[in-house]
């Protein structure tokens, strides 16, 4: 099953020694994934860490029996471009390694604290995960036009997400069936539509909108909220009936603007680094 809500962190690669391991953050469970195969590569110091891995799960018979668990199959950047790589969380990455006689294991046990959980601190300190997302986003070559808008949308889509806890709606299936609705309303897509639109897989779909759609959806889901506290809003149905009634108000500007400039809003335009950047990331 395709892994969804993992974005590439700003920081593909970390480095063990100088050895690098690729991982990536999934929003919804708030944790690294790690490369298998990368640490794999650390500890064995093997020149054929995939033959390795299949080595190594043969001796384990606990690890091979467990494997569906701990292996996680996720888009990370290779050579050949983006493709599922079996990945773990720090958890899972602990179980391998005691799988591997290593003098690195200490030393990776430690590195493994840090980088693991450097987000964690995050939800101590959320300006942590404002200044880092801003940095980013700037790194990735944004205007600051666009940085600006990307953080306004967020500020208000936090408070939709606020009231939404607040009257009774549960997180997970009825926060994304929610989303999907007001999405739906302005665009004339489903979230899973715009991203096949914008060629995008497990990328976050906000992080590669234009400044159209930003603002678009920040004025659906603005409308939302503020229809959902006059109408006093409560769980599931009636929130849903709230925000199909904003997302029709910014789906009705957006028809308007469209008619006015004759150019669609909706647009397949993303923010993914090329091959070339890819291969320069890893050092091809």
């Amino acid at each position: 099953m395709e892994k969804k809500h993992i974005i590439q962190s700003e920081k593909l690669i970390v480095n063990f020694e100088n050895i690098p391991v690729r991982r990536v953050w999934d929003v919804e469970k708030e944790q690294w994934f790690f490369a298998i195969v990368d640490v794999v590569a650390v500890l064995s110091e093997s020149p054929n860490p995939s033959g390795y891995i299949k080595d190594m799960r043969r001796r384990d018979k606990e690890l091979f029996t467990g494997w569906g668990q701990i292996a996680t199959p996720l888009y990370i950047k290779t050579k050949g471009g983006e493709q599922k790589v079996n990945c773990a969380n720090v958890e899972g990455i602990l179980r391998i390694v005691q799988s591997i006689p290593s003098k690195n294991a200490e030393p990776f046990k430690r590195w493994l604290a840090k980088v693991g959980y450097e987000r964690l601190q995050e939800t101590i300190n959320p300006e942590l995960a404002v200044d880092r997302a801003r940095s980013h986003w700037k790194q990735a070559g944004m205007s600051e036009k666009w940085v600006e808008q990307r953080m306004r949308g967020q500020e208000t889509r936090n408070k939709l997400t606020d009231y939404w806890k607040d009257s009774g709606v549960k997180e997970g299936v009825e926060y994304a069936t929610l989303t999907d609705i007001i999405h739906r309303e302005w665009s004339g897509l489903t979230t899973k539509q715009h991203k096949r639109v914008k060629g995008l897989k497990g990328h976050n779909l906000r992080d590669n909108m234009t400044e159209a759609e930003l603002i678009f959806t920040a004025l659906a889901e603005l409308s939302t909220t503020q229809i959902a506290k006059t109408d006093e809003a409560k769980g599931y149905n009636q929130n849903a009936k709230a925000g199909q009634k904003g997302g029709q108000i910014a789906g009705d500007a957006r028809k308007a603007l469209e008619q006015q400039t004759g150019k669609k809003v909706v647009s397949r335009q993303n923010f993914l680094p090329s091959k070339k950047d890819i291969n320069k990331l890893i050092g091809k």
